[in-house]
């Protein structure tokens, strides 16, 4: 098993969220807690904070849980319901595992503001590669 610090240091090297600002906060098995603190570059042209920044904090939760204790997972399908406009000025992603099967698996990850405000719901199917 690895250490939270290998994990973070791990999926540093996941650039696109590094670089957006998502990080690693808790793992567990087949659980991943990821935050985001928001700013101007995540906001699209009416304000708001866009889609794509929700959804990319969501893809590395899922990311992190389905793999952190054994690599090779994938999604091959995702499906996101945003629910409220944040309100406060952080967000977390959790992923939790509802089944994990011999080459696919199913995780629901919830995202929240600090303020406990329902973000979005993202249902996510991934593919286990490595056997």
């Amino acid at each position: 098993m690895q250490s939270l610090e290998e994990v973070r240091a791990y999926f540093q090297n996941d650039r696109f969220a590094s670089s957006a600002g998502c990080g690693v906060d808790e793992i567990g098995p087949r659980y991943a807690k990821c935050s985001l603190t928001l700013s101007d570059l995540h906001k699209n042209a009416l304000g708001g904070v866009m889609g794509g920044a929700i959804f990319t904090l969501a893809d590395l939760a899922f990311a992190v849980a389905s793999n952190w204790e054994k690599p090779g997972t994938v999604a091959i399908s995702s499906n996101v319901a945003y629910l409220s406009a944040p309100k406060g000025a952080r967000l977390t992603a959790e992923a939790r595992c509802v089944k994990d099967g011999r080459t696919t698996c199913y995780y629901q990850i919830s995202v929240r503001d600090e303020l406990s405000t329902p973000v979005a719901e993202i249902a996510c199917t991934g593919f286990h590669t490595a056997k």
